[in-house]
């Protein structure tokens, strides 16, 4: 019986991953100019759902950037060539994640549409993602979203990032359900990866950032794939029945 519906944050609510990507893009071009912000957002597509720092580690790995952050680590007193890139990509980003307009151009009116049918419907809802809590709740609060959680995990909250299931394993903890009695909903392979692992099912609804990395992960009786987000409710209702049925409960 599913009694909970846990959903990811970017990419899923609302398309911020676009932005990381043109974060990241605009950092990594200012720490060598010979880069095209083009090849830079391509290549931020292989470590979407990420923590940050993993992100940052494969930007700096893929395009060379390692020195050329090390030169900036003194002027944001930082240690870690990594941490001098995301420092440097944070400023174009939260500029980006306070204003309401450009945050609106990206919503995902399908999946904020899921999340108002399932308060309606009395299911507790969790947020599980992988972005830092003041960037997170600056997005809930824009949005005017924050109150529809009645449990809200960043990465800031575990010691592993998704694809590990911690962040599932604690959010069903807080949410008081078992972990067959939640449903999660995700957008790239690595957060898929992290709902399966905790042996919580899991609906897809993958952007074109994520789309090839979702449909190359393996079949699963537990994760259903939604490319027509038109049809998002209605497959989380057969989902929910399929998933809530006797014979289900039998297998």
């Amino acid at each position: 019986m599913i009694k909970a519906l846990i959903f990811d944050l970017d990419g899923t609510l609302v398309q911020t991953e676009v932005l990381k990507a043109q974060s990241y893009a605009k950092a990594a071009v200012e720490l060598n100019p010979s880069l095209t912000e083009e090849e830079v957002i391509e290549g931020f597509k292989d470590f979407v759902g990420l923590s940050r720092k993993e992100v940052a580690k494969g930007l700096l790995n893929r395009f060379d950037l390692g020195e050329a952050a090390s030169a900036r680590m003194k002027e944001f007193d930082v240690a870690k060539p990594w941490q001098a890139f995301v420092d440097i990509r944070m400023e174009t980003y939260f500029k980006m994640i306070s204003d309401p307009g450009i945050l609106k151009e990206h919503l995902c009116p399908y999946s904020l549409e899921l999340l108002k049918w399932a308060k309606q419907e009395g299911y507790p809802t969790g947020l599980g993602t992988m972005s830092h809590r003041r960037e997170a709740y600056r997005v809930l609060e824009v949005l005017n979203i924050r109150s529809e959680f009645d449990v809200i995990s960043t990465i800031q909250d575990v010691e592993h990032g998704k694809p590990d299931p911690e962040i599932y394993n604690l959010l069903a903890e807080e949410l008081r359900v078992s972990h067959s009695e939640a449903l999660a909903i995700e957008d790239s392979s690595s957060g898929i990866k992290a709902a399966l692992a905790a042996h919580i099912s899991c609906i897809a609804v993958p952007s074109d950032f994520t789309r090839v990395g979702v449909h190359k992960l393996p079949a699963d009786d537990s994760l259903r794939i939604v490319d027509n987000l038109p049809d998002l409710l209605e497959t989380v209702k057969d989902f929910i029945s399929e998933l809530n049925s006797p014979e289900e409960k039998a297998n």
